[in-house]
């Protein structure tokens, strides 16, 4: 009997060593495994503040780089500013040089030839002989007369001063290459016209509504580039000339219609071409151009702006900028701009158009008939002009 009880006692003794061992080692393996868990979590945690710490230095590396193409663009836009002023100062230059008599021997520094050009622009001194039949000016708009409604909203029709033709151009929209020709306005204005259309089709079509009609030659700007002026021959329709004009295209000529860049007019002295210069405080700029050639004769800044300018027409050398609101109102010449400095443009009033509400896309003058071929929201318009000799 006392052999069985010594043997229960060791037996449980056993037992109860056994539970303590095996509790021991799953107390060991836990600890070891929370710390692994904790060094993982805290790898974890370091990479992610690795990963922030990349991304924040790929932000400021991208930042920098972006402020750097920046910088790289602005500098490379006032070297080709430098260069345009450059090359117009050069071209001033050249032609006050060879205005000077070789009888005469005139010692002239280069320092005050350039003091000169700066004063001959300044004064808003011109290069280019007045025409026999530039002795007026505009005071007033005497009446308005809506010809059709026909197009789109925006486009020009003109007709071609120097041929003294009859005939009626008509360019709809703002991109096209289709041009159609009537034989007068009175069969532009009938029912049944179209029947009667000449369908010219251009080589390459047109941006803006900048185009004009000389001399037998359609003169426009080439769609596809910001500054490339064409002149097509309307009766083959080939490609005569072109020009890429200096400084032009880089934002709207008039603010109020974005979609022409660049502008052409033609008045008693010949061919001109209006765009808005972005370094002059989006002043308006002209070009005198050779219309035979293209080439560049002269060019002015004027003092007029482009903000909330719709268009503008030239009359014996002076620019008449006209001005209305972003909704549309009544539109009238606010701002004038003389190359023979013959017109105190400042004692000028505003000269308001007759018709209250309009929204002129065009306005192309017409130095025989003294009238303005107007393009207002897809109405043909003719404007008499008030013209006073000086």
């Amino acid at each position: 009997m006392l052999l069985s009880l010594v043997t229960v006692f060791l037996l449980l003794g056993t037992g109860q060593a056994q539970r303590t061992t095996s509790d021991f080692i799953m107390e060991y393996f836990q600890r070891q495994l929370q710390q692994l868990e904790g060094r993982l979590i805290k790898c974890e945690q370091d990479f992610q503040h690795f990963s922030r710490r990349m991304y924040d230095m790929s932000k400021e590396i991208h930042s920098e780089t972006s402020k750097t193409n920046v910088l790289k663009s602005e500098v490379k836009g006032h070297i080709d500013t430098f260069a345009l002023r450059l090359d117009r100062v050069e071209r001033d230059v050249e032609y006050l040089h060879n205005k000077i008599p070789d009888a005469v021997q005139v010692d002239i520094e280069d320092s005050l030839l350039e003091q000169q050009v700066k004063e001959a622009k300044l004064k808003k001194t011109t290069v280019i002989a007045k025409g026999k039949d530039c002795s007026s000016e505009v005071v007033g708009i005497k009446s308005v007369k809506i010809v059709k409604k026909a197009g789109d909203a925006n486009g020009s029709w003109m007709k071609d001063p120097i041929k003294g033709s009859a005939k009626i151009y008509f360019f709809s929209g703002t991109r096209n290459s289709t041009v159609l020709a009537y034989t007068s306005l009175k069969t532009f204005t009938e029912p049944n016209s179209t029947k009667k259309t000449e369908v010219i089709r251009l080589p390459f079509p047109w941006h803006g509504t900048a185009h004009v009609v000389y001399n037998g030659f359609v003169y426009y700007h080439n769609a596809d580039t910001n500054n490339e002026i064409l002149k097509v021959h309307l009766s083959n329709r080939t490609v005569a000339d072109r020009l890429l004009l200096p400084g032009a295209g880089r934002m709207p000529a008039y603010s109020l219609n974005p979609h022409t860049l660049l502008d052409l007019a033609v008045d008693e002295m010949g061919l001109w071409s209006i765009h808005a210069d972005p370094d002059f405080s989006g002043n308006l700029v002209i070009t005198k151009l050779d219309h035979s050639s293209l080439a560049v004769e002269h060019t002015w800044d004027t003092n007029c702006n482009s903000r909330d300018a719709e268009a503008a027409f030239i009359i014996c050398g002076t620019l008449y900028v006209v001005y209305n609101s972003h909704y549309g109102g009544r539109s009238s010449i606010q701002c004038l701009f003389d190359i023979h400095d013959t017109i105190y443009t400042e004692s000028i009033p505003v000269l308001f158009f007759p018709k209250r509400y309009t929204s002129h896309s065009t306005l192309r003058f017409h130095p025989k008939d003294k009238q303005l071929y107007a393009w207002d929201d897809g109405y043909q318009t003719i404007y008499k002009l008030e013209i006073k000799k000086i």
